[in-house]
């Protein structure tokens, strides 16, 4: 069974109608748009109403990735969510997607890595799927930053947006698929980028929620130059095990937190800048769903062709990274819609 050939066969992402721009931004805390753009690369990013969830988009991009693949909801039978704000804290976010896609009985988990977590549930996946146990996986990430987001923070504020990116896995043509993946953690960095309070070590209390202890505190120099030089060394390391040059990576989708990490990796790995799809512009960071979203708008573009090399690398709270080096194609559908 191991030597199957585990690929993506169809993409889908969903994000909130409402917008926030920088100008919007200027009128809550001291910032403005040229300070956010030249710092960020941000030009505005979607926010969920109070009303919505992290099921809300998931299931969203869950139906778009089905019909993309051309498979029926009922051929799943692995639902992995990638996800730092779940519906609650439990159950599962992806067991109550289960339920609104109508299918019962099989697992459904979350998986928490922050920003990186949707290259952890790839492959998690994969894993599963390699040993025969499942045949077609949905993988999700989805999250709404906006709900653990201080709005009086600006350092933090003008970063952070709301969507979901969602996956379908399955076996696909030998050659194609997934030629090597890379996941990674530096728990020492764990204080650089978390939600104090909410947990057993500070549970909920008055103080907590007046001190503002359960929104989004980080380190922004030091989970900075972690970005740069894991984005590099992941990706290198990725091309290595397969034996590729820069010049053969058809696509990197990384993880859409900061411009210029991007362009700080792209320069480190010699590959071009354009050959880096990029929609941090739009959205903002979207954490778990940030490589999802970008993979889905990347398929819908037409740019992504059959037989490419598409690198996905991702890094996160914990501190976290992975990466994907994939080939394109293989499977009965491999686009966006």
């Amino acid at each position: 069974m191991l030597n199957k050939r585990i690929g993506i066969l169809g993409t889908g992402s969903s994000v909130p109608d409402k917008v926030l721009t920088n100008a919007d931004l200027e009128k809550i805390v001291d910032t403005s748009d040229e300070w956010i753009t030249t710092r960020t690369g941000i030009k505005e990013r979607r926010i969920a109403t109070e009303n919505e969830s992290a099921s809300t988009f998931a299931h969203e991009a869950s139906i778009k990735a089905l019909r993309n693949s051309g498979i029926n909801a009922e051929e799943i039978d692995l639902i992995i969510c990638a996800t730092v704000t779940p519906d609650m804290a439990f159950p599962a976010t992806a067991c109550i997607l289960q339920d609104m896609l109508g299918l019962k009985h099989i697992p459904a988990f979350d998986l928490s890595a922050g920003c990186s977590g949707f290259g952890y549930a790839i492959s998690v996946a994969e894993g599963l799927l390699q040993s025969g146990q499942y045949k077609k996986a949905l993988v999700v990430g989805v999250d709404l930053l906006s709900k653990i987001t201080d709005y009086t923070d600006r350092s933090t504020c003008v970063l952070f947006g709301d969507g979901a990116g969602a996956v379908i896995l399955g076996e696909v043509e030998d050659g194609y698929g997934i030629l090597a993946s890379e996941l990674g953690a530096e728990g020492s960095g764990a204080e650089f980028l978390q939600i104090p309070a909410g947990g057993s070590v500070k549970p909920a209390t008055k103080d907590t929620v007046k001190n503002k202890e359960h929104f989004i505190k980080m380190a922004g120099s030091d989970v900075f130059k972690f970005a740069v030089r894991i984005m590099a060394d992941c990706t290198q390391r990725l091309m290595d095990k397969v034996g590729l040059s820069p010049d053969e990576v058809h696509w990197v989708v990384p993880h859409q937190a900061n411009v210029r990490i991007i362009t700080a990796a792209a320069s480190r790995l010699g590959i071009p800048e354009e050959r880096f799809f990029i929609n941090v512009d739009l959205y903002g960071n979207t954490s778990a769903a940030s490589i999802g979203l970008a993979l889905d708008e990347l398929a819908l573009s037409g740019k992504l062709k059959e037989g490419d090399h598409v690198v996905m690398v991702g890094f996160g709270a914990g501190l976290t990274w992975s990466g994907l080096l994939i080939k394109w194609g293989g499977g009965k559908n491999n686009v966006g819609e």
